[in-house]
């Protein structure tokens, strides 16, 4: 799996790198074909001094998925962002194995 985390006008530190490569390493728990992660840091922000966090997750077998968050602090739109994200995955999930297990009509 491939993480890239990316900071405009604001700076990544280690920290935060730390935070976010935590939290996104658990993602694959929740659809394990996870190929690619990405995350974007915008700190100018689209309302004042916000900070806009956008999660990207490149799959196999599915389109990609995008999760917004807008907040003051870039470590708790990362956590919102990821748990946004988990749902997501989960209902990818559940749809594909519900559409396996389709019962026919006798």
């Amino acid at each position: 799996m491939l993480f890239t985390i990316t900071g405009k006008h604001i700076d990544i530190t280690d920290a935060l790198k730390a935070h976010a490569e935590e939290k996104t390493s658990k993602l694959p728990k929740f659809f394990n074909s996870i190929t690619q992660i990405e995350l974007i840091v915008d700190g100018s922000g689209s309302r004042g001094q916000k900070i806009d966090v956008e999660l990207i997750v490149h799959a196999e077998h599915i389109n990609t998925l995008v999760v917004t968050e807008t907040g003051d602090d870039a470590y708790t739109c990362i956590d919102r962002a990821i748990h946004r994200m988990e749902r997501q995955l989960r209902k990818k999930k559940e749809k594909q194995r519900n559409n396996k297990h389709v019962k026919k009509d006798e």
